[in-house]
């Protein structure tokens, strides 16, 4: 029976299907599946499965998915989209007779008043209800999300936000990646939640002073009202509805909502997680 990792052309998934070629899964029996498979040929060459799919497109799916023991079903990005998107994903699967779906949640997905995780929460819920083994990887932040505009930053001199003193829990993809195949390859995960996160919290303050100690540069941390986030969003090209969604990444920062101390991924995975000041030396 087949591994299915859904979103392989993104970065989350291909670094899953690279944590399950390390874990001794035999490249043919992992499919990797995305909308454009051309950036996965070299995956094609080392002879793991490669199929493409899109969410929106449910015909895709089915043929797909034929023959998966275990299904990573990464979620969509595009906001708004991913409930009827992830119901085909879910709907192809109870098709198929998946053994199991993983699920790439949010933190605290079925009680945090966080905006972004609204789609995370209903699919979550109709996992269930479609009576298929499941497992809930809820994971926290990554720490790439800050790395990858650490350009912008030094540019700036300043890293601007409404995210106050709170602390988050990120880790770095490879880390939630590693978790997921460890979850793929094992036995006993079915029906476990899994909080997942980075052993080692950090501020926004505490961000632009560890990037401050490894450039030599002077980046400081200003915190401002979570409207002006807002309209800084909406100003660089998001909608509005869009901007509003993240911008609340911010308070739920502020409100404590993306601590999480559960110590999961570190146990999955057999090691401590990123740390931050690792995550900044390796992208500058």
């Amino acid at each position: 029976m087949s591994i299915i990792v859904t979103g392989a052309t993104g970065h989350l998934g291909r670094l899953a299907v690279e944590s399950l070629l390390k874990r001794g899964v035999p490249a043919e029996q992992i499919v990797a599946t995305g909308r454009k498979v051309d950036k996965i040929d070299d995956l094609a060459a080392r002879g793991v499965q490669v199929r493409p799919i899109d969410y929106d497109r449910p015909e895709t799916l089915g043929p797909a998915f034929e023959g998966a023991g275990k299904l990573l079903l990464i979620s969509g990005s595009e906001l708004g989209r991913r409930i009827p998107q992830h119901q085909h994903a879910v709907d192809a699967a109870k098709a198929a007779g998946v053994g199991l779906i993983a699920y790439t949640s949010a933190p605290r997905a079925d009680s945090t008043p966080m905006l972004l995780a609204r789609e995370h929460r209903a699919t979550e819920e109709m996992i269930k209800a479609a009576g298929l083994p499941f497992v809930l990887l809820r994971n926290d932040w990554y720490l790439e999300v800050y790395t990858e505009q650490i350009a912008n930053y030094l540019a700036q001199g300043e890293i601007v936000g409404s995210a106050g003193d709170g602390r988050v829990s990120a880790a770095a993809r490879a880390d939630f990646a590693e978790a997921a195949a460890v979850v793929l390859t094992g036995e006993g995960h079915a029906g476990k939640v899994y909080e997942l996160a980075g052993d080692e919290a950090f501020t926004q303050a505490e961000l632009a002073a560890e990037l401050s100690r490894q450039t030599g540069r002077a980046i400081a941390y200003r915190d401002v009202p979570l409207a002006e986030t807002k309209a800084r969003l909406v100003g660089f090209g998001l909608p509005e509805e869009v901007a509003t969604v993240i911008a609340d990444i911010d308070r739920a920062v502020a409100a404590g909502e993306l601590l999480v101390t559960s110590g999961d991924l570190s146990r999955l995975i057999g090691r401590p997680t990123t740390r931050l000041s690792r995550a900044v030396a390796d992208a500058l």
